[in-house]
């Protein structure tokens, strides 16, 4: 909950610091963007740092597994352009979600970013044979989040939809 505060003390200073060819990279089409993430806090803040790179994007928030896969398949299609997964969350965690949407049909193109706060290199690794497209650490600061929010969103289609060599697979700030 601190941290929450503490992101937001610098959300007002960070939004002058964004540069126009940032903003314009990443909001020239509107796009519906999934966020399954158990801890509401990150949740809002996640929101908060989208809104602000683009007000035209749809985010659609789950805070488990199950509502993530009960969602997608009762709006698929259209899929959604991008889910930001978590790992550590009730019911059905981000690796059983990762691959039950790895195995349906309707649901495995789909590109799926893990936002997690593990950088364990087997946690890694294992999100990265399951199918993962990329992984983000997530960041310690409102200011880094944005900044990946931004490096996921001003990837080219063809990058999102396939997967990466292994040593690009972990998104840096």
């Amino acid at each position: 909950m601190a941290q929450h505060f503490a992101y937001k003390l610098v959300i007002f200073e960070y939004k002058s610091k964004l540069t126009k060819t940032t903003m314009n990279s990443i909001s020239n089409t509107s796009k519906n963007i999934f966020l399954a993430d158990d801890d509401d806090d990150d949740c809002a803040i996640f929101e908060d740092a989208l809104n602000e790179l683009n007000s035209e994007v749809k985010l659609t928030v789950t805070n488990d597994g199950v509502e993530l896969l009960d969602t997608l398949n009762k709006t698929v299609p259209p899929p959604p352009y991008i889910i930001f997964l978590d790992l550590n969350m009730p019911r059905k965690n981000g690796f059983e979600s990762l691959q039950e949407i790895r195995e349906i049909k309707k649901l495995k193109d789909i590109p799926v970013v893990i936002l997690s706060t593990s950088s364990n290199v087997e946690i890694i690794d294992r999100t990265f044979h399951l199918g993962a497209n990329y992984y983000i650490c997530k960041p310690t600061s409102y200011p880094l989040l944005t900044k990946m929010i931004a490096k996921v969103l001003a990837l080219k289609p063809e990058q999102l939809t396939g997967q990466p060599q292994r040593r690009d697979f972990v998104l840096a700030s």
